[in-house]
């Protein structure tokens, strides 16, 4: 009994060498993710191969393996940058970013794993100072808010292109003017819109006038021919109808003919 540790000893040494050896050599990589591999006695950063995907990898030991989320990822960046005219606008955008899965290798080689420091701020940074300083901040504060916003996430992915990054989307979530410069692009637009409406209305009184103008018109030109068309002949004429009709009226009545003006008929009786 007293001679069993001595024996055992070299068995328990070896087992906590192997825990050693495994717990060093088991990788497991998440949902999600992907890992790096690097050969410390080998080329160093293995990028000439796949990256190691998402389970449990055994590795030797001496190697290390960096993991990497590969999952769209979101950086919200609030901004102060400068118009055409030097007033200070703030931007709070949004830029939707993932790592090229094929060259994971190779963004680690160049870059690691603190990338979003590296090259992802500042290529965003840089393209909102770039398209924000062509535009005035009236245009960024009415019309220009999607326009700046395909612009910087143009300029930023071509920066990103080269840097083993895939760019997704850029959203400009607000653009916020000085109080000063916001009110007077207020008080400007809603003079704009009252003059528009005044020149609406102006415009619909012209057509109004106009209507009752044409109106006017064709009743004095209808009167015009009326009254050309007619002669005493035809006066005459409508007379004589009128009195054949009322001839044959029941009511008690009195006519004589060809004693009014014109030689019309005179009407006369008790009703």
């Amino acid at each position: 009994m007293e001679k069993l540790p001595k024996i055992a000893l070299p068995f328990i040494i070896v087992a906590i060498v192997l825990v050693i050896i495994l717990s060093k050599s088991a990788v497991t990589i998440g949902s999600g993710e992907a890992g790096v591999l690097f050969k410390t006695f080998g080329e160093g950063v293995v990028v000439d191969e796949p990256p190691m995907g998402e389970g449990f990898h055994i590795v030797a030991p001496w190697n290390k393996v960096y993991i990497y989320e590969v999952r769209q990822q979101e950086l919200f960046e609030k901004m102060k940058v400068l118009s055409s005219n030097g007033l200070e606008i703030q931007i709070d955008a949004s830029a939707w970013y993932e790592p090229v899965y094929s060259d994971l290798g190779n963004l680690h080689q160049s870059l690691g794993q603190n990338y979003l420091q590296r090259v992802i701020q500042p290529a965003i940074r840089s393209a909102a100072r770039s398209v924000v300083g062509r535009y005035t901040p009236e245009q960024l504060y009415s019309s220009k808010r999607d326009a700046i916003q395909d612009e910087i996430f143009a300029e930023t992915k071509k920066i990103l292109d080269k840097q083993y990054v895939q760019l997704n989307e850029v959203l400009v979530r607000d653009v916020t003017l000085p109080n000063t410069i916001k009110e007077a692009i207020e008080r400007k637009l809603r003079q704009e819109q009252e003059s528009l409406e005044y020149e609406f209305r102006l415009v619909t009184a012209s057509k109004e006038a106009e209507k009752v103008i044409i109106e006017a018109k064709g009743k004095a030109e209808s009167n015009r021919i009326l009254s050309a068309s007619l002669t005493d002949k035809i006066l005459q004429d409508k007379g004589i109808e009128a009195t054949v009709k009322l001839s044959e009226s029941p009511n008690s009545k009195v006519i004589v003919i060809g004693s009014g003006d014109s030689g019309l008929p005179i009407i006369l009786g008790n009703q």
